[in-house]
C-alpha cells in the first residue's frame, strides 16, 4: 500500500514538473504561453508515468551509469512508442511526429530524443530522485493520501472532458470533410455546365455560318441564350454556396476552448482520417488570428 501511494506522489509530481518543462519550452518558441498538456490541467501523465515507472525499474541498474543510462533509453523509447501508437488508436490522431528527424520509428520516437530522454533518466534516477522522496516523504499520510484522492478526482474528470473534446473534434472534422466535398462537386458541376453549353454554343455558330449572314441574328440570340443559361446556374448555386461557406467558417470560428487549445499545443498533430479538413481548419484559425 505504501509502495502505491509514493508511486501515486511521485506520478502526480513528475507530472507537473513535466508540464512545466514543457510550457517554459513552448514558451521560449512562441514567445507566449501555450498550455502543452494533453489535458486541460497542470500535469502531462507521460512524465508523471514514466518517470515514475523509471524511478521503479532502474534502481538496480544503479550502481552503472552506462548500464543505467541503455536501459533508461530502451524504457523511455518504449514508452513513448506505446504511448504515441495507442493515442493514435484511440483517437484517429497523431499528436507528435518525428518522421522530419533523423532515425525515428513510425514518427513517435526518434534517436535524438531516446538519448535525451537516457540522459534525463540517469539524472534523476542518480541526482533528482533522491532529493524529490525526502521532499515527499515529509508530507503528513493522511494529508497525501487525500490529495491524492482529489488529484485522481480531478484527472479522472479532465481525461472523460479531454477524450469527449477530442471525439466531438473529429466529428467537427468529418462535417468540415462533407462541406469541402460538396462544393469541388457544385464546382465540377458548374464546370460541367460551362463546357457543355459552350461547346453546343460553338458548334451551333458553326453550323449557322455556313448560311451565312442570314442566319447571324439567330447565331448572337443563341450565344445569349446560352449565357443566360449560365448565369442562372450560378445564380442558382450561389445561395448554396454561399450557406456551405457560412456553415464551414461558423464550425472553425465556434470550436470549443478545450479543442482550441488541442490544437494550438499539438501544432504537429495530425488526423489520419480527416488529414486535409484539420490542415485547412489550421489554416482558417490562422486567419482568424490575424483578424484579431
Amino acid at each position: 500500500m505504501q509502495q502505491l501511494y509514493f508511486f501515486l506522489l511521485f506520478f502526480f509530481f513528475y507530472a507537473f514538473i513535466g508540464w512545466c518543462a514543457e510550457v517554459a519550452f513552448a514558451a521560449w518558441k512562441s514567445r507566449r504561453f501555450v498550455n502543452r498538456g494533453f489535458l486541460n490541467g497542470p500535469v502531462c501523465p507521460i512524465y508523471g508515468l514514466g518517470v515514475s515507472l523509471a524511478v521503479q525499474l532502474l534502481s538496480p541498474y544503479q550502481s552503472s551509469i552506462p548500464l543505467l543510462f541503455v536501459v533508461s533509453v530502451i524504457l523511455c523509447t518504449a514508452l513513448e512508442w506505446f504511448t504515441g501508437f495507442l493515442l493514435e488508436k484511440l483517437f484517429h490522431s497523431k499528436w507528435w511526429d518525428y518522421s522530419h528527424l533523423p532515425l525515428n520509428l513510425n514518427g513517435y520516437v526518434c534517436l535524438p530524443f531516446s538519448l535525451l530522454w537516457g540522459v534525463a533518466c540517469v539524472l534523476i534516477v542518480k541526482i533528482i530522485h533522491p532529493l524529490v522522496y525526502q521532499m515527499l516523504a515529509l508530507i503528513p499520510v493522511p494529508l497525501g493520501a487525500v490529495l491524492l484522492v482529489i488529484f485522481c478526482a480531478v484527472l479522472a474528470a479532465d481525461l472523460a472532458v479531454t477524450a469527449s473534446s477530442i471525439l466531438k473534434l473529429n466529428r467537427q472534422l468529418e462535417k468540415l470533410e462533407e462541406i469541402t466535398a460538396e462544393l469541388h462537386q457544385i464546382s465540377d458541376h458548374i464546370g460541367e455546365s460551362i463546357y457543355e453549353r459552350t461547346t453546343a454554343a460553338i458548334e451551333k455558330q458553326e453550323e449557322l455560318k455556313e448560311t451565312f449572314a442570314a442566319h447571324r441574328t439567330e447565331a448572337m440570340e443563341t450565344v445569349e441564350n446560352v449565357s443566360e443559361t449560365m448565369e442562372s446556374v450560378s445564380a442558382e448555386m450561389r445561395e448554396r454556396i454561399a450557406g456551405l461557406r457560412e456553415k464551414s467558417r461558423q464550425l472553425a470560428e465556434n470550436l470549443p476552448p478545450v479543442q482550441l487549445r488541442l490544437l494550438r499545443a499539438f501544432p504537429r498533430m495530425e488526423n489520419q482520417r480527416h488529414r486535409q479538413a484539420l490542415e485547412d481548419l489550421r489554416k482558417r484559425l490562422k486567419q482568424l488570428e490575424k483578424r484579431r
